[in-house]
């Protein structure tokens, strides 16, 4: 199973994107037939059929095995996936967006697709490849605010001149991104 399976087409959407296929996927976290989805689910093994070979047909379901009950085979199938991400690029931009400069929300938006697809496009290899993450919260006074900013800059346009420059043979080369938004108001 892998982590992650990138969708980027449109058939692949519009097998998934159905409250019923949404259900069947997730109860196939774990390998189950169809009969036992249907028990789980309230539908018939027949219905439970179809959706699974929908899902199957777009390459969200894998049969992993199956047996012999009472002379019929019967499928064991499971999601080809933990999570499942929708491309940026399935729908495409509809309009232009007006990044306004590293400080507008159409930057920071532009970014993080940017970083998911390069994300999607190293695919099942990512699992063993260095990487790092690192989330935190601060809390800025609009006073701070800009000092922040300048301070967090200064100090990452000293790690890109200090470990910058042309990919060699013993360097390989890393995205770096950085977001710094208002974080949503939890407290409703």
């Amino acid at each position: 199973m892998k982590d992650v399976l990138y969708l980027e087409t449109l058939d692949q959407a519009e097998a998934l994107l159905k409250p019923m296929r949404v259900d069947v996927l997730r109860r196939l976290a774990e390998p189950r037939t169809c009969t036992e989805l249907s028990g789980v689910l309230g539908h018939s093994p027949q219905k439970i059929y179809y959706h699974v070979r929908k899902l199957a047909d777009a390459g969200l379901v894998d049969q992993v095995s199956s047996r012999q009950v009472r002379g019929i085979t019967e499928g064991i199938y499971q999601a080809s996936a933990r999570a499942y991400w929708l491309s940026p690029r399935l729908i495409g931009t509809l309009a232009p967006r007006q990044p306004t400069g590293e400080l507008g929300f159409g930057y920071l938006l532009n970014l993080v697709e940017q970083v998911q697809t390069e994300l999607a496009d190293l695919g099942a290899d990512a699992v063993d490849l260095p990487s790092l993450a690192v989330s935190g919260e601060v809390q800025l006074s609009a006073a701070d605010r800009a000092a922040f900013l300048t301070e967090l800059r200064g100090t990452l346009e000293e790690l890109f001149t200090r470990y910058g420059g042309p990919v060699d043979g013993d360097r390989d080369p890393f995205r770096i991104a950085i977001a710094v938004y208002p974080r949503p108001d939890e407290r409703g």
